[in-house]
């Protein structure tokens, strides 16, 4: 069942971010980054063909298990969420799932680094009054610290990627976050915690973009304050 998009669920979330105690993560061997989670309104059924070209994004990336096929396909219908495939030749993290979002600049808060991102990968702008609040930060094994930045859109909005860093922007629905499959955690010999995977479409979205969606599952869609930087990466994320 998909989730309304309107400002009842606009007033749920941004009070959740308030009242949460938010952890943040002080690494100095760390760089920092944002990343932006924009709340949208979508169609359901409008998204039954993938707009990317999968077999070139894909290039002999291998499936994580056999009935999977990388395509982002049935995914879309009421509140909903960006997320972007990334260009495979990017010099890091190429051909992977992610929200908008990267490094901050000299001087910039989070909150400015993730709308800035936000317009240059996805040629979405907004300000800073549509921010409904922060998760916790989660820190990865590249050697970052990311801050996620939850964003009100507002309506569809008209997603216009960068190509030479975003393949495609696709309309996600909350209500995928919500399946009964979702969750999954997976055991690898690299770690003793366990690696999050999140279904969506033909895929599986893993940590760090993974980790960031099962909190904003957790907490704003079902009040739940459960801490996810605890929860791995898989080894091919961790370079």
């Amino acid at each position: 069942m998909t989730l309304t998009y309107d400002g009842a669920l606009r007033d749920v979330i941004r009070d959740r971010l308030a009242g949460h105690d938010r952890r943040s993560v002080d690494d100095p061997t760390k760089r920092h980054a944002a990343v932006a989670v924009v709340l949208v309104d979508s169609v359901l059924g409008e998204d039954r063909v993938d707009p990317a070209p999968v077999d070139d994004w894909i290039a002999g990336r291998p499936m994580p298990e056999a009935g999977l096929d990388g395509r982002m396909v049935d995914v879309s219908g009421g509140a909903a969420f960006f997320l972007c495939r990334r260009a495979s030749r990017l010099s890091s993290h190429a051909a992977q799932w992610a929200l908008p979002g990267g490094r901050l600049d000299p001087g910039e808060t989070v909150v400015e680094a993730a709308l800035r991102e936000l317009h240059e990968e996805v040629g979405v702008e907004l300000a800073e009054s549509a921010v409904l609040g922060l998760l916790d930060d989660y820190p990865t094994r590249s050697g970052y610290v990311i801050t996620p930045v939850v964003i009100w859109g507002g309506g569809r909005l008209d997603p216009q990627p960068a190509p030479d860093e975003v393949v495609a922007v696709y309309r996600v629905g909350l209500h995928q976050l919500l399946r009964e499959d979702s969750p999954r955690f997976v055991s690898i010999p690299e770690s003793p915690r366990p690696v999050v995977q999140i279904p969506l479409g033909n895929d599986l979205i893993h940590a760090p973009t993974g980790a960031v969606l099962l909190q904003l599952r957790w907490l704003c869609l079902e009040g739940r304050s459960d801490r996810v930087d605890q929860l791995e990466q898989p080894v091919f994320a961790w370079r």
